[in-house]
């Protein structure tokens, strides 16, 4: 099939939108399905996400940081990835300002108005730096075209936030720029599906709704029959084709994109449905602090048969627990203060004096330690820290980002680093990756380390004789080969459930002609 698209030799390759009617679509699904669908036919493909706003990044071999959701997104396309497939990324801090991060390396702190641009009396303010990045988007995307037979381009948000359209470079703005068609994605599990993709389309403008060649439905439950007579109105009220209707698929288990949406209120993460290899489970709860930043890392917890993940915030939800995680954060300081104001803290202490299992990871190791000098993240100076690790931690202006490789239990380990603070270690029982432990306190600024099987069952198996339970890590779980097996899923869902010839009309054709306008159009 790669045969009938354009090559990467000389010429540009195709493109696609998949936008989406609200934020969790499935947008970053459906991008990760169709580039895994089109390399699975031999077609040359990339992942590409103009800016992306997420707590869960990750660093390229090159040392970029980037979202995690476009290194999943390139994993799926069995493409390395790299700074160009998210040149901006935006890294809340609070409610109102954001780390960018741009081609991979962080530029400073804006507030979302010195971001987005404001206005008075409906007449722009300032342009926002938002608008001069479209010329570094575009420059990346054409690269990516020029090296690729096809680029997946994934929008943000709504392409009808109609107070932000004049500043968009995720949307229609990037598909208008690019000249390269959109379809737009809806969750049906919501509700509203129709009204959503009616509602979107109508309230672009002219010239955007001529890029929007069609709509998927997701996340479907029952007959699809049931959903067809909808579907025509549809396509008779906007004149666009419903290329395809994805049923709701359990236990996916990919990488979210922003934590800051999901209620991890009680939440338990997707594991395999499988019993414990030895006598008894493993609990593991997440302390699910404020800004929380790349709680992916235990996924490869979940995926052990037997091990249960639940994400905490009481400090009675940590009597059972046989670990406690304390994840990453953008903000290790207000971090700090939520664990002591919720009494998580007292509790952490005494399960560290009662000799039970502690793992700090990233901003996590940080709080573990006797002091942190922050003039950088939170500029609150020096404060005390859970003082459990012999580590002092100071905050430097230049962000460490890098993919380290050694060694630790008797196993060999990867992992990548994305923080600000300098950890210096004074002592402990041994040291841990760059991290130290003592007694049954861990800590480390490695991301991604448990993925290493021998290493994950190895601190699985000292976890189990601290907490004084019967469990035994299986001898076959392999992280990367579930990974992939959740990939291929999504390549099936597509090549299952979508009109897969008009998906690669659109990348190979692109912008259909004549698609009608639908009023009242943009205000």
């Amino acid at each position: 099939m790669s045969g009938r698209l354009k090559t990467a030799g000389g010429a540009v390759g195709g493109g696609l939108l998949v936008a989406g009617t609200t934020s969790d679509a499935g947008k970053s699904v459906v991008t990760a399905g169709i580039c895994r669908w089109l390399v699975r036919q031999g077609v040359r493909v990339a992942p590409f996400k103009a800016q992306n706003m997420s707590l869960n990044s990750f660093v390229t071999r090159e040392g970029a940081e980037i979202g995690r959701a476009q290194a999943m997104q390139a994993a799926a396309a069995r493409v390395e990835p790299t700074a160009l497939m998210n040149p901006v990324l935006l890294k809340p801090g609070s409610d109102r300002s954001s780390q960018v991060v741009l081609l991979g390396k962080p530029v400073g702190e804006l507030s979302a108005r010195g971001y987005f641009g404001g206005t008075s009396q409906g007449k722009a303010q300032y342009a926002g730096r938002r608008e001069q990045l479209l010329g570094t988007v575009t420059d990346c995307l054409q690269e990516l075209r020029r090296t690729h037979d096809a680029v997946i381009c994934e929008g943000a948000g709504s392409p009808a936030e109609i107070n932000l359209r004049r500043t968009d470079i995720v949307n229609m703005g990037l598909a208008r720029a690019a000249r390269i068609p959109a379809v737009v994605v809806g969750d049906i599990d919501r509700g509203g599906v129709f009204a959503s993709f009616f509602g979107t389309t109508a309230l672009l403008s002219k010239e955007d709704q001529a890029l929007v060649a069609g709509y998927l439905v997701n996340k479907f439950r029952g007959d699809v029959t049931l959903l067809e007579p909808g579907l025509e109105m549809l396509r008779g009220l906007t004149g666009r084709q419903t290329l395809g209707v994805l049923p709701f698929a359990h236990g996916l288990g990919i990488d979210e994109e922003d934590g800051l949406r999901v209620s991890l209120r009680g939440a338990v993460r997707e594991s395999v449905v499988a019993p414990p290899h030895g006598a008894d489970v493993l609990r593991v709860a997440v302390c699910a602090v404020p800004l929380m930043s790349n709680f992916t890392d235990v996924d490869a917890l979940a995926a052990e048969p037997g091990v249960v993940v639940r994400f905490v915030d009481r400090p009675e939800e940590l009597a059972d627990a046989d670990l406690v995680v304390l994840p990453g954060t953008r903000g290790t300081v207000r971090a700090l203060a939520w664990l002591r104001e919720r009494g998580l803290a007292d509790a952490i202490a005494r399960r560290a004096a009662e000799g039970r299992p502690v793992l700090g990871i990233c901003g996590g190791f940080q709080m573990l330690g006797e002091r942190i000098e922050d003039e950088v993240e939170s500029k609150a100076g020096v404060v005390d820290g859970l003082g459990l690790l012999p580590v002092r931690v100071r905050f430097a202006a230049e962000k460490t980002l890098a993919r380290p490789a050694g060694e630790a239990l008797g196993e060999p380990v990867e992992g990548y680093e994305i923080h600000h603070g300098v950890a210096e270690v004074t002592g402990g029982d041994a040291a841990f990756l760059d991290g130290c432990r003592a007694g049954s306190v861990w800590g480390t600024h490695w991301h991604g380390s448990l993925e290493s099987d021998g290493f994950r069952r190895a601190f699985l198996r000292r976890v189990a004789a601290d907490a004084g339970r019967a469990f035994v890590p299986a001898p076959d779980t392999r992280f990367g080969v579930l990974r992939e097996e959740q990939l291929d899923r999504l390549g099936d869902l597509i090549e299952e459930h979508a009109d897969t010839a008009a998906l690669l009309r659109l990348i190979e054709e692109g912008v259909p002609e004549g698609l009608p306008f639908v009023p009242p159009g943009a205000p």
